[in-house]
């Protein structure tokens, strides 16, 4: 097996977040579910766009917030995602690039244009995200670069991209590419919407030993295995995958690697302004500690840290530099 050259490849929603503050009677006006997220149709995402206030617009999308902390921390990654021959795609492109990652998905010529989310920040720091998947939906297994895919030491996979058919057979090929190159696949939940709509085939994977590291938080592991109990859910999941990580948003995080368990705080914040992109950033950083072969509660503490970072400002989007802040928080 030839050593890897890429740190991690991910493949996700190609989107850019439009993002506007909102006070709770907006919220409630507009039948908002809030704090969560809910996928809309072209008339509805018009709908909500149009009632927005001053937005300001920025590239997300989960694996892609993920894969912006990593570079920031100085990580070689890739993305694989499909955006339209559009503005917007444009926008994305060029962002995800700006930041050294590399990006080659042919753009996609015609409707649905590129997608976007739609993101009400109220007062308390809670986003609830509208999400218009447009052209997002329509990537192909044959957009796929193999070799790629191959050179990565791990494969990182949105649970919300699972969600259509196209996308979700381009990450089935892509964990067999992977695991025949020896590599590790990571997965993370993304939201328990997902996993009730596909829950059958996440725990499938997960029983048939084709994921290597989980990411989900407290809410997810509980629609996932129908605990209640934080716990016994812990439990049941750890012992079907090599890492399991847990967040709990300002109850930390914990960790289940082969056996050992390790638990972090998190970090101080002094005002939670936006939490967008807080689990797509602590996965950053715990897969950061992971590619370097740091210990499991160095990982947490690293994930903890870039999570931190992500809620003290708008957008999903690391703002400070990451590995300063690593440096002086880890002395």
């Amino acid at each position: 097996m030839t050593a890897p050259t890429l740190d991690v490849i991910a493949i996700g929603n190609a989107i850019v977040d439009v993002m506007a503050p909102a006070d709770e009677a907006t919220i409630e006006r507009l039948g908002l579910a809030k704090g969560g997220m809910t996928l809309v149709d072209t008339a509805r995402a018009q709908e909500l766009y149009d009632a927005m206030g001053s937005a300001k617009e920025i590239s997300g999308g989960s694996a892609a917030n993920t894969l912006a902390g990593l570079a920031a921390l100085g990580a070689k990654c890739a993305f694989i995602g499909q955006v339209a021959d559009d503005q917007l795609g444009e926008v994305f492109a060029h962002d995800i690039r700006a930041g050294g990652i590399a990006f080659e998905t042919p753009m996609r010529a015609g409707d649905p244009p590129t997608a976007r989310c739609l993101i009400f920040v109220t007062p308390d720091g809670e986003r609830t995200m509208n999400t218009f998947l447009g052209a997002s939906q329509f990537l192909p297994p044959a957009a796929l670069d193999d070799e790629l895919i191959a050179s990565a030491a791990v494969l990182y996979l949105e649970g919300y991209l699972w969600d259509p058919e196209e996308p979700r057979s381009a990450m089935r090929r892509a964990i067999g590419v992977a695991r025949a190159a020896g590599r590790k696949v990571a997965f993370t939940a993304s939201e328990s919407f997902v996993i009730e709509r596909h829950g059958d085939d996440f725990r499938a994977l997960i029983d048939e030993g084709q994921i290597d590291i989980l990411f989900v938080n407290e809410h997810e592991l509980a629609t996932l295995t129908g605990m209640s109990d934080f716990e016994a859910g812990v439990a049941a999941v750890s012992a079907k995958v090599p890492v399991l990580v847990a967040t709990r948003s300002a109850k930390g995080a914990i960790a289940v690697a082969h056996g050992e368990r390790a638990e972090v705080a998190a970090e101080p914040v002094a005002r939670v302004v936006d939490t967008t992109g807080a689990g797509d950033l602590f996965a950053a950083g715990f897969l950061a500690g992971h590619v370097r072969g740091a210990p499991l509660g160095q990982c947490l503490k690293l994930g903890a840290i870039c999570a931190a970072e992500i809620i003290s400002h708008y957008g999903a989007r690391p703002e400070a530099d990451l590995q300063k802040l690593v440096a002086e928080k880890l002395g």
